[in-house]
């Protein structure tokens, strides 16, 4: 009776432990309100017509959820101009992550006035920090370019895009359930701004402005809670090139490379396509010639192939941290490249094409469509393509 007791208190000191509740003070109003892109959507009448404090316990209701913590409650208070979150039932510490995401926020802003100021800031660009992500169950990184201005205008957002969206799909394809993909898919984007969608190339120059905030944001999310590293997917030649520059290594398509965010901190990145690339590449109006659909088709399942195989390596080492990354990525290609090139055919003709599941398997067992499934290990076409975050 004496030792049950003794559990039962154990079992309340570590519940008590693991949801108490945190407080952060967040800034003043004036900084907050940069940080936070407020208001976020209003242009005379307010799309979502939130205050300050409801913009910001948004985001972090956002992050709380998809941390895992379905019943936590987010507050945040003015007091004298200063704002304060409180957040109850998560961990102790769980603040720590959202104040380095804050003081990196900073850096992002010091970088945007100073493009501003250098006269290279477009009226229609929004400072737009990674909220709503995870901040503590985090399972990989996704590198990315920059996020759309929909994101932020219209859905308030973070993780309401068509790139986030096509590549949670790709995750699920890969076996992690629908509402785990956002622990994957915390994201960094180079360029802290929303912008539209075809703004890549007037992105290409600012990169250089947020080196200390793109820096410091993969110091801050490239280790889990407990400390070890986490795998990160560069998506897009933008950031491919980035990586180059700011940590040494060359990474291609469905190549891997290891960089040191900080010292003694190891994280492996597999470069990948760009998730919104393959609209491009299969798109027939890229090609000549009367063959332009066969070429266009040729070239989607090629980058669809090799898009499942860079999801099943992100799922495959944020489940299972420790894993090989050179193993892991030799069976994700194996697999979806060779074993299961049907299901990759008809994963494309379903997502891509559009067609219904039983279009898609006749359409994949014609002896065109066929013959190319044998070429699905060959490199996709090289065509170049600004990559936005769409």
């Amino acid at each position: 009776m004496f030792k049950l007791a003794g559990l039962t208190l154990a079992a309340l000191t570590l519940s008590a432990t693991a949801h108490a509740d945190v407080d952060l003070k967040l800034g003043n109003t004036e900084r907050v309100t940069r940080l936070f892109a407020f208001p976020n959507n209003c242009n005379v009448i307010c799309f979502r017509n939130r205050t300050l404090e409801q913009t910001v316990e948004h985001y972090l209701t956002q992050s709380v959820q998809r941390d895992g913590y379905s019943e936590a409650k987010v507050l945040v208070k003015t007091d004298n101009d200063q704002l304060y979150a409180e957040i109850s039932g998560v961990p102790k510490g769980y603040e720590k992550p959202l104040a380095a995401l804050l003081d990196a926020g900073d850096l992002a802003y010091t970088g945007a006035s100073k493009l501003n100021a250098d006269g290279k800031w477009a009226y229609s660009w929004y400072l737009f920090l990674p909220l709503g992500m995870a901040l503590e169950n985090r399972k990989s990184v996704e590198l990315l370019h920059f996020p759309p201005d929909y994101s932020l205008t219209q859905a308030q957002d973070y993780l309401r895009s068509a790139t986030t969206d096509r590549w949670a799909t790709l995750l699920t394809d890969n076996g992690i359930p629908a509402d785990q993909t956002p622990g994957y898919q915390t994201i960094i984007d180079i360029a802290p701004i929303a912008a539209p969608s075809s703004a890549g190339k007037d992105l290409e120059g600012v990169y250089d402005y947020f080196k200390d905030y793109q820096t410091s944001m993969v110091k801050d999310v490239s280790q889990n809670a407990s400390g070890a590293a986490l795998p990160m997917v560069a998506f897009g030649a933008p950031v491919r090139n980035w990586i180059k520059q700011q940590y040494g290594p060359t990474v291609n398509v469905l190549g891997l490379a290891t960089i040191s965010p900080s010292t003694g901190v190891n994280v492996p990145v597999l470069g990948s396509n760009h998730p919104s690339y393959i609209w491009y590449a299969a798109d027939p109006a890229t090609y000549t010639g009367e063959d332009a659909q066969a070429k266009a088709d040729a070239a989607g399942l090629k980058v669809m192939g090799q898009d499942l195989s860079a999801a099943c390596w992100q799922a495959g080492m944020g489940s299972k941290p420790g894993t090989d990354p050179q193993v892991q990525l030799k069976s994700c290609t194996q697999t979806w490249q060779v074993t299961q090139k049907e299901k990759t055919c008809e994963l494309f003709y379903t997502s891509i094409r559009n067609l219904t599941p039983e279009q898609a398997v006749t359409k994949c067992a014609t002896p065109p469509i066929k013959s190319q499934l044998k070429q699905l290990k060959a490199p996709a076409p090289a065509t170049a393509m600004p990559a936005p975050h769409l």
